[in-house]
């Protein structure tokens, strides 16, 4: 059985993760965590539900207050879907459950992973970010899934593909299907900042018009 601590966030194998803990339930969590030096779950809560999620390990406590609240580092692992979910871990205050670990294909395409990075730039591009981060091939999806503007059930999507050629697909194509959008909103505000000002435009030759 696996401590869980349900959020509604997605968290990927590799990512770090801050959290501020201040519930005494999870205040007993990471006493547990750093005393026993055990792991615990992140499942998503979506939908009104938890089905998959993500195992997390303490990485760090960061900082520790006087009413027992703290700011911790995590670091994602496995990814898991839950097959039974109990209110309380037993003797414990938190939650827990029972969970089957996911394996992956991770089996992946230079190609894809150069197409993602140029729809990236492109996206980075349109919306003017200075400083856009830096990725170097090879890299895995989940490497970027943060920082394309996916939504939250998009996210969980992709937490749910168990491979990784899958993953890369659906990033190009959240990306091509994205960039459009924000070059029309960006021609959209531009015709929105040309309202009231003097336009000067090309004659028509009425010549080459038929009725």
């Amino acid at each position: 059985m696996l401590p869980l601590f349900p959020l509604q966030t997605v968290v990927f194998p590799g990512e770090h993760l801050s959290l501020h803990i201040f519930e005494e339930r999870y205040q007993q969590l990471i006493n547990d965590c750093e005393e026993n030096h055990i792991s615990f779950g992140i499942p998503t809560f979506i939908n009104n539900k938890i089905d998959y999620g993500t195992e997390v390990r303490l990485e760090k406590i960061v900082k520790r207050y006087p009413n027992g609240e703290s700011d911790i580092i995590c670091l994602g692992t496995r990814i898991f879907r839950v097959t039974n979910f109990y209110q309380q871990y037993p003797g414990k205050l938190y939650a827990g459950g029972e969970v089957e670990f996911l394996g992956d294909d991770d089996n992946t395409a230079e190609e894809l992973q150069k197409e993602l990075l140029r729809n990236i730039t492109i996206l980075y591009v349109e919306l003017t970010i200075e400083n856009p981060p830096v990725f170097d091939i090879p890299f895995v999806s989940y490497q970027v899934a943060h920082k394309i503007g996916l939504a939250l059930h998009q996210e969980y999507h992709l937490l749910t593909l168990r491979n990784e050629l899958e993953r890369l697909n659906y990033l190009i194509a959240h990306l091509k299907t994205t960039i459009p959008v924000v070059r029309e909103m960006n021609r959209a505000k531009e015709v929105i900042k040309m309202n009231g000002h003097f336009k000067n435009f090309d004659p028509l030759d009425f010549k080459d018009f038929t009725v």
